[in-house]
């Protein structure tokens, strides 16, 4: 049922939330080379509503134990997607979970990634079920929207997805 405007007997006008999102440049901590090509591909880094504290760029082990690796989520020409640099390499990327987007949404943006550890993979596991995780040797990333999220695992060439909250 839509609600109709007081005044005119109309229906109202669906509310739609603008994504607050940022250019690569904010992020210091992100590597120049990682910068350039963010840049480069016309990314920028959505937000999530109501927090100040930047988000959506992160640094982990998300290969192997001992390698340095960035993730960013990407907003590029109507696509949001999980850009991850292996090793600090702006050659070296892959992109996880590309999917249209709009560029407003019906409620505030509310997606995060994090890195995470073995305990939390195996904990989530524990807590919720869902695919059993292979081993686990390096960090995870979650990739949480409001109350859910999954964990993506990258294993033997492919990124598995794993339990995460729900």
């Amino acid at each position: 049922m839509r609600v109709c405007d007081r005044h005119s007997g109309q229906p109202s006008p669906q509310r739609t939330y603008r994504v607050h999102r940022l250019q690569p440049t904010a992020f210091p901590e992100l590597p120049k080379n990682l910068v350039t090509e963010l840049e480069r591909r016309g990314c920028t880094i959505p937000q999530v509503a109501g927090f100040s504290k930047r988000q959506n760029v992160i640094r982990g082990e998300f290969a192997k134990p001992g390698q340095t690796d960035w993730a960013a989520l990407c907003y590029c020409r109507g696509f949001l997607g999980l850009y991850v640099f292996w090793n600090g390499s702006e050659v070296d990327v892959a992109v996880v979970g590309r999917r249209k987007f709009p560029e407003a949404l019906p409620a505030p943006f509310e997606t995060a990634i994090a890195p995470v550890s073995r305990k939390y993979i195996v904990d989530h596991y524990l807590a919720y079920g869902g695919p059993e995780p292979p081993p686990i040797d390096h960090q995870g990333i979650d990739w949480s929207s409001g109350m859910a999220s999954a964990i993506l695992y990258f294993y033997k060439g492919n990124w598995l997805t794993l339990q995460g909250a729900d």
